[in-house]
């Protein structure tokens, strides 16, 4: 039976914000059955807990962030969710002493080599699922994104960027989920911006811990990483990235089809919350009562979220 995850033994982590540019350390520890993942900011007291709900999003400028009933916030959620998604983790606790999770290298893949590193273990309650049970739309200027119902998790995602390295590469991606595909096709896709904005950021607080490290920097004509591009496509594969980590702030890995035109965290938070708020639109179910329908078992892009531990061991980093 395909069982909820969680790690098998906890991690720290030390690294640096990439808006605030200060210095952050993270415990990441195993959590029980039907715990979800729980953000918790250690440097306040009391200590202050954060839970995965649509409406906790504060903030989508750049990244996501979150308040809670008290009114304290943590930020850049995004990439770390996105692991956790990726791999299928249902369970995990996450103490953080700052208000900004580590930027790592702008990618997921750090998330992803510690995850496997410790471990992932199933637990003795079947997993769950958030499954879309009728399309939602919504539109922002000329930005659009759709939810649909989907035996699996697929994104159809487009950019446009005015830029000539990014419009020479494939601004259009589709990818069927899995901890495979998330590990081999996105995971290791970076955040980007353009020199152009860095003045604008700074005066605003934004990208102070940012550079060639932690994300690709691209001045009018060219790419200023000396390493270059990971992927030829690395922007719209780390567009999908984003959308997989925000989307998991419904509190579920999800089953449906995300088709989506210029994504971005304000759009992305604004369809979750169309979503959570139709609720007629969705269902929790779980591993056993998708097993019961053979039609759905016997679905490949399924199957590959029912077992994501089986499938990472497989995945060379």
């Amino acid at each position: 039976m395909p069982n909820q995850i969680s790690i098998q033994q906890g991690f720290q982590v030390v690294g640096v914000g990439v808006h605030s540019g200060r210095k952050v350390h993270m415990q990441f520890t195993p959590a029980p059955v039907n715990t979800g993942i729980v953000f918790t900011r250690i440097d306040c007291n009391p200590h202050q807990r954060f839970q995965l709900k649509a409406d906790s999003v504060a903030h989508t400028t750049l990244n996501t962030g979150l308040v809670n009933e008290a009114g304290y916030q943590i930020s850049t959620v995004e990439h770390l969710l996105s692991a956790i998604s990726g791999l299928g983790i249902d369970n995990l606790y996450i103490d953080i002493d700052g208000e900004e999770i580590a930027i790592m290298d702008g990618s997921a893949m750090p998330f992803v080599f510690l995850f496997k590193e410790a471990g992932l273990v199933t637990q003795e309650s079947p997993k769950q699922f958030l499954r879309v049970t009728r399309e939602i739309r919504v539109e922002h200027e000329d930005k659009f994104a759709v939810l649909k119902p989907y035996d699996g998790f697929r994104i159809d995602a487009r950019i446009d960027f005015n830029h000539p390295i990014i419009k020479q590469s494939e601004q259009h991606m589709i990818l069927d989920v899995s901890s495979e595909t998330f590990t081999q096709e996105v995971s290791r896709a970076r955040t980007f911006g353009f020199m152009r904005d860095i003045e604008y950021l700074h005066e605003r607080g934004l990208a102070l811990g940012g550079g060639l490290d932690n994300a690709v920097v691209f001045d009018e004509f060219r790419v200023l990483n000396p390493g270059g591009l990971r992927y030829d496509n690395e922007m719209v594969r780390h567009k999908v990235l984003d959308a997989i980590g925000d989307l998991r702030m419904c509190g579920y890995n999800m089953l449906a089809e995300l088709q989506c035109y210029k994504p971005g965290h304000h759009l992305n938070n604004i369809l979750l919350r169309e979503l959570m708020a139709n609720q007629d639109a969705w269902e929790i179910v779980t591993a056993d009562q998708l097993l019961g329908n053979k039609e759905t078992a016997d679905n490949g892009a399924l199957a590959d979220l029912l077992f994501p531990a089986a499938l990472l061991n497989k995945v060379e980093l």
